[in-house]
């Protein structure tokens, strides 16, 4: 029997699972990864650190399940959109103010080329049209902007900028192609024309990437799954523990391999649902919110349209926002009772979240008194700005309704409404795209920060939509595995894979009623408050 690997790189930790051909995990392993935190926004990894936890990871998932390497027919990886420098010889080219040389990536997260993205967004040019009108400082080419004129010798010494996923096929094949998906949603990469746009890159002053004919940045690029090179080159099979010539599909990035993993899977009556009316929503860190068209949909504040960035033939948006699963963790932080709902959490065994869920469901045991549970306290948690459909990176949180309470209950509300501000955000997007006329009738929720039930309910009474939950536990390495699986020619392309591999698992819908009502007006609060914080950064900032 073949089995699929899937290798997922996040922004805290590397993991591997080992999937059979209907996608049922086999085994998993987990290694933490090294983030170095410094004042400016500036958040930086190691690519070798990376790796090592990759061989880890891969080594302990493969002696758990038993699999013989040669039974391993494919290899997928997906990635964070992080960007990495490499030089001539291979070595990491550092990125850090601190000069370490082992820091050689700029973490996706990182805003220290905010000044950078408002330079190129005031060019106007069309190739931002395809990032939703406005580019991000979580893109590449700000971070490249910034690198050319903050450490102009690293920039001249990287021999190749890789988005951190090509990066692992480059490290596990040794071919520079890169992926469709990569390139196109962070690197201005007109997939629809298979080009880069010389003048985009000439206006925003990265000429040079230009006259050399794109080579630093990618002239060869693939779909993803696409077999790489020979396969696994002899080096990196001897760390890995597999077989030389193990085909390594080209990848993607993370939340996107989530929605390959999650979107268009069979229900729970084995029958096929159409991807095109489901919105993957990819919850952990951060959150993504992704949808697919047939034809383009121009959408302010919400990335793309792309083409074939997730699955081919389709247009992808793509939407979410910087912190969502952390700007929860940052929420409780600030309430007085957080270091009493630690202890308590530790006492009972219990994560924290989990503990204040646990504290809400006491307090609460319907959709609708949960609703009022949290009715007059409002949270809209932008702690890191908006990532759309405001494209606003200087945004930040507002709360409102705030009393004097300091006890566990106090917490447990503010820690509800916070996730009823997200489910706001993401019902945001869903409007927007509305607008545009993408027709949705589902999200499909993966990702550690949208296993609980509560959170799922929570979900689909903001939002008004049905939420659904895929079947495996790990829908973004069955997304990996996937492309692992097409690389091996067991599909006939990912469409194919998905069908076989992914399923859907239990539906959670809208309570309705007076449920709703509560919902919809904290829902009008939260657009009132994301104006007044901008209104209120307008009044100061004139004053300055």
């Amino acid at each position: 029997m073949s089995y699929f690997i899937g290798i997922d790189v996040g922004t805290g930790s590397a993991r591997a699972g080992i999937f059979d051909a209907t996608g049922v995990l086999k085994a998993s392993a987990k290694r933490e990864i090294t983030l170095w935190h410094e004042p400016g926004d500036v958040v930086e990894q190691s690519s070798e650190n990376i790796w090592q936890a990759i061989v880890a990871s891969v080594r302990e998932a493969m002696a758990t399940a038993a699999i013989p390497a040669d039974q391993v027919a494919g290899i997928g990886v997906d990635a964070t959109c992080s960007l990495v420098l490499i030089g001539a010889d291979d070595q990491p080219v550092t990125v850090s103010p601190s000069g370490d040389p082992d820091r050689n990536i700029i973490v996706w997260m990182d805003h220290r080329a905010t000044d950078q993205t408002r330079r190129i967004n005031a060019t106007h040019h069309p190739v931002l049209a395809y990032v939703g009108g406005v580019i991000s400082p979580e893109m590449e080419t700000p971070k490249l902007l910034w690198l050319s004129e903050n450490k102009p010798d690293s920039f001249a010494a990287a021999k190749h900028f890789f988005d951190l996923s090509d990066w692992l096929t480059y490290r596990a094949t040794g071919s520079l192609a890169r992926s469709v998906c990569t390139v196109t949603c962070k690197w201005t990469y007109l997939a629809h024309e298979k080009r880069w746009d010389e003048s985009y890159f000439r206006q925003i002053g990265l000429g040079q990437l230009a006259d050399e004919g794109f080579a630093r940045i990618g002239k060869e690029v693939v779909d993803p799954g696409t077999p790489l090179g020979q396969g696994l080159t002899a080096r990196a099979a001897e760390e890995l523990g597999l077989q030389p010539g193990t085909p390594v599909g080209a990848a993607m990035i993370d939340a996107h391999a989530g929605g390959v993993g999650s979107v268009g899977a069979r229900d729970t009556s084995n029958q096929p649902t159409d991807a095109k009316r489901q919105m993957a929503y990819i919850f952990g860190t951060s959150a993504c919110a992704m949808t697919t068209t047939v034809e383009p949909r121009f959408v302010p504040g919400v990335w793309g349209p792309y083409f074939s960035a997730m699955l081919p033939g389709l247009w992808l948006n793509e939407g979410g926002q910087s912190a969502a699963g952390a700007a929860i963790d940052h929420l409780v932080k600030l309430h007085p009772a957080y270091p009493q709902a630690v202890a308590s959490a530790k006492a009972e065994g219990k994560s924290l979240l989990g503990y204040l869920e646990a504290r809400v469901a006491a307090l609460a045991t319907t959709p609708e008194a949960i609703a009022r549970l949290a009715a007059t306290l409002q949270v809209v948690p932008e702690f890191l700005g908006n990532r759309s459909p405001n494209a606003d990176p200087e945004a930040r949180a507002v709360i409102a309704g705030l009393d004097m309470d300091e006890d566990l209950d106090s917490l447990a509300r503010l820690y509800l409404a916070g996730i009823c501000g997200l489910g706001y955000g993401a019902r945001q997007i869903v409007d927007a795209l509305a607008k545009q006329g993408a027709e949705l009738d589902t999200i499909v929720v993966s990702g550690g920060a949208g296993q609980s039930p509560l959170v799922r309910q929570v979900m689909a009474d903001a939002t008004g939509l049905a939420i659904a939950v895929p079947e495996s536990a790990e829908p973004v390495l069955l997304g990996a595995a996937i492309l692992g699986a097409v690389a091996a020619g067991a599909f006939e392309g990912t469409v194919a894979a998905i069908d076989e591999m992914s399923r859907l698992g239990s539906v959670y819908r809208p309570a309705g009623g007076t449920t709703a009502g509560i919902h919809d007006a904290k829902y009008r609060v939260f657009l009132a408050l994301q104006d007044a914080d901008r209104q209120a950064r307008e009044l100061v900032a004139s004053a300055l």
